[in-house]
């Protein structure tokens, strides 16, 4: 990864931190995003301790704001000229229903529709760089989810869990649509689930989610093996020309067959441009 510049979304703790160390840890110049400055501000320093003399920085950002997410763009273009790898993988849920200051449903909008403004305003530079890789962190969470058109704002019905499955349908629904539209650049695009991984994920919630993550968390995995797919998919040769997948450690994955509807994904695609002002 020596030469190589790595944008990382979510990267002040968890999975995001882990991938940063590792992709560090390999050569790659290392640039963080996170809204909150002591927290990322740490994450840097970690970095820098796991791999000495790397080349690591922070951008803030805070993807709830569509306009956040144009500056976070902008902010990383004034600085560099290159993009080899961009890591999705920043993620949010809560258990009750939450808007914007765009006006979307906090989950979507930081899951989804972050993720795929930034992703298309990065394009470009992306492309200029290939071959370049982006990464989309998912969830095998996508089964419980079912994008409705009619209420993709889930104004008519809220369930934390449900939402959260929708938004990670709709990571593999984009990687899918992305994958298409880059054919014949040299810049893949894949999702993965990172697996039920022992983080701070989910403690920001009240009711059922945070029952079910105490519960669960002496059997959940350690951020650093929630990040190894992330790594994988950043960094191995092996899959330098895969592009449109999903991965669970380190292996294509199986999805729903929502997650496969070639329509569906079109149509999202449109949907979601239309609300983020991105030219479809």
């Amino acid at each position: 990864m020596d030469g190589k510049v790595c944008l990382i979304t979510g990267a002040s703790g968890g999975i995001g931190l882990e991938a940063a160390k590792a992709l560090a840890g390999l050569g790659a110049t290392v640039v963080l995003v996170g809204r909150d400055a002591g927290r990322t501000e740490a994450a840097v320093s970690a970095v820098r301790a796991a791999a000495p003399g790397a080349k690591v920085e922070w951008l803030k950002a805070d993807l709830t704001s569509l306009q956040s997410v144009r500056d976070l763009a902008a902010a990383f273009k004034a600085r560099y000229s290159r993009l080899d790898v961009l890591l999705n993988n920043a993620g949010l849920i809560i258990d009750r229903r939450e808007v914007t200051v765009d006006g979307l449903e906090a989950t979507m909008a930081t899951n989804h529709f972050a993720p795929f403004l930034l992703t298309n305003l990065l394009l470009d530079v992306l492309k200029a760089s290939a071959p370049s890789r982006i990464i989309n962190v998912s969830s095998d969470a996508h089964l419980a989810g079912k994008v409705d058109f009619d209420d993709l704002q889930s104004e008519r019905s809220y369930f934390g869990f449900r939402v959260y499955g929708t938004s990670k349908l709709a990571n593999i629904l984009f990687t899918r649509a992305l994958a298409k539209r880059l054919q014949g650049t040299g810049v893949t695009v894949n999702a993965l689930h990172p697996g039920t991984v022992r983080t701070g994920f989910g403690h920001n919630t009240k009711g059922f989610f945070r029952h079910i993550v105490k519960l669960g968390a002496p059997f959940m995995i350690s951020a650093e093996k929630g990040a190894r797919t992330s790594i994988y998919l950043a960094s191995s040769p092996e899959v330098e020309s895969v592009s449109g997948e999903y991965f669970y450690k380190c292996r294509p994955r199986w999805t729903s067959s929502a997650a496969r509807d070639e329509a569906l994904a079109e149509r999202l695609w449109q949907v979601s441009a239309q609300l983020t002002g991105v030219n479809a």
